[in-house]
């Protein structure tokens, strides 16, 4: 697999199970195409290993890791399989094609699991677990054991377990912690331990595995590295079965950002890391969390004033990483009831604004007095602020109706009537759905031709009458803004939002023709 960068063998290896642990996860279910968008998105990372599933699951299980396993060069590529025959026969057949293939074969080594789920003794289940090793070793030289449930597993046990295999020729010994009952320091013992006292310990790569029930899958993960593990396996945004997986971003940030402790690294290009988050959350139609570490809309974003300043003045103050380092554009300053005049005299500076020709103290208090109504600030808030304006935008255009047809065998189709300065205007599009429809139909009645880079809908109420409202992110050039809209109807809610949103939009673009005609300097 390559060496490190300063030329050694020593470097934490991730294997990403993405598409097998993290697909586990309801509603997270990916086809064979989605599948492959993700895959290449792992090798562009530059991840060591990818579980591309668990082949014998389905014949759908079986067809995605084949085109997994021909897609990729870098990575291993990896099949799930039980210690059955059949099991290890499918994922041979399913990674055949792979530039590197291999092998992942696990059983349960807990009391619990062999007495209520296997029905199995101790030394059946060593029996079991060195015969499927062996089995798969006259096939595949890449093969790495997991004791499921190790965690809850008698660490004498483990090693007797893990020095059969590994006289059977694995490769990989991986020690999850199955149902997230782990700790950090008892983790990073049970590491050491069996890097001590099982027969061959040097001769393979350790591996944790561990799931977040209780939040500890990255501290954990980190205890396994500390305790000798050289690889962990993770899940891009940290999905998977029930709580979720090792965050991937998270485990690879915190060796990068914390060398000087950890004094190990990956070889996972961060630049990329970003990138893949979107990527899978896009596929998956998961969204993912503002405060998610690293990859969260506000992981790098301030509204404290006194966070907002320090930032302005050095971005260390308050940072501890750069947005760029994970493939993000910058920092944030998102402005709100908590943030000062030098963040709020910033943002104005970037609208094309002077405060020192506008009425600053003016135009602050008008600022603190929305941000404590509305909570949170957009540009098109500040546009509305600076000038003093008490109108919450231009009304230029006004939703009069809509009307849907739609079908289960056709596209389904959306008219529209909007005023637009009093005077009544109508259009019909189809689309790729009713909401996709809509757009269409207003954009070709008001000619604003606009990017939908953000879509949100949410319930503000219960019952099948519910309330709710929907928030879009529309962008032209270089100018987005934001619209809100509320009503019962899902279609007429995302209208509303959209006509809100261009007319923030015609006020911006107002408002910055102005200024760019205006003589007034700008330092």
């Amino acid at each position: 697999m390559g060496k490190y960068r300063d030329g050694s063998n020593d470097w934490v290896r991730i294997f990403d199970t993405t598409l097998r642990d993290g697909e586990q996860s309801p509603g997270c279910t990916m086809n064979v195409d989605e599948k492959l968008a993700v895959a290449r998105q792992l090798e562009a990372l530059g991840v060591d290993v990818i579980e591309a599933g668990f082949a014998a699951a389905s014949p759908g299980d079986l067809e995605s890791v084949k085109a997994v396993a021909r897609a990729v060069d870098g990575p291993v590529v990896l099949s799930l399989a039980r210690t059955r025959e059949a099991d290890i026969e499918t994922a041979l057949r399913a990674v055949d094609g792979a530039k590197s293939p291999g092998i992942h074969v696990f059983i349960a080594t807990s009391d619990i699991h062999l007495r209520y789920k296997l029905g199995m003794s101790r030394q059946e289940v060593i029996d079991a677990a060195a015969w499927a090793v062996e089995r798969a070793s006259r096939y595949v030289d890449y093969i790495e054991f997991s004791a499921e449930d190790a965690s809850r597993s008698d660490t004498d046990y483990l090693c007797q377990v893990f020095g059969e295999v590994i006289r059977a020729g694995a490769r990989v010994c991986n020690v999850p912690d199955t149902t997230g009952y782990g700790v950090p320091d008892k983790i990073r013992q049970m590491f050491e331990t069996l890097r001590a006292r099982t027969e061959s310990a040097d001769q393979v790569i350790w591996s944790t595995h561990c799931h977040n029930d209780l939040g500890l899958a990255v501290a954990n993960s980190l205890a396994a590295v500390e305790g000798g593990a050289r690889q962990v396996e993770c899940t891009i945004n940290g999905i998977g079965e029930r709580a979720g997986n090792t965050a991937l971003e998270e485990v690879v940030m915190a060796l990068n950002t914390r060398y000087d402790h950890f004094v190990i690294n990956t070889r996972v290009n961060a630049k990329q890391i970003y990138l893949a988050s979107q990527t899978l959350s896009k596929m998956i139609g998961m969204t993912i969390a503002p405060t998610k570490p690293i990859v969260g809309a506000n992981a790098f974003a301030h509204e404290a004033g006194i966070h907002q300043d320090g930032v302005l003045k050095n971005v260390r103050t308050y940072e501890i990483m750069r947005p760029e380092d994970v493939g993000r554009i910058s920092n944030t300053l998102v402005l709100g009831k908590h943030s000062g005049r030098h963040a709020f005299s910033k943002a104005l500076r970037e609208l094309g604004f002077d405060p020192r020709v506008i009425n600053f103290s003016d135009a602050f208090t008008r600022f603190k007095l929305l941000a404590d109504k509305k909570g949170q600030i957009f540009s098109e808030d500040l546009i509305v602020v600076a000038i003093g304006d008490e109108s919450d935008a231009s009304q230029r255009f006004v939703l009069e109706d809509v009307r849907v047809v739609a079908s289960l065998h056709g596209d389904p189709e959306v008219a529209v009537t909007i005023s637009i300065d009093g005077k009544s205007q109508s259009a019909t599009a189809t689309g790729d759905g009713l909401i996709d429809a809509c757009y269409e139909a207003i954009k070709k009645s008001t000619y604003v031709y606009s990017v939908l880079e953000g879509y949100q809908a949410k319930g503000l109420t219960g019952g099948t009458d519910a309330l709710g409202e929907v928030s879009v992110l529309i962008r032209t050039g270089e100018i987005a803004v934001r619209g809100r809209g509320n009503h019962t109807d899902v279609v007429m809610a995302s209208a509303l939002a959209y006509v809100d949103a261009i007319n923030r939009l015609e006020l911006v673009r107002l408002v910055t023709t102005k200024n760019r005609r205006s003589n007034d300097p700008v330092p």
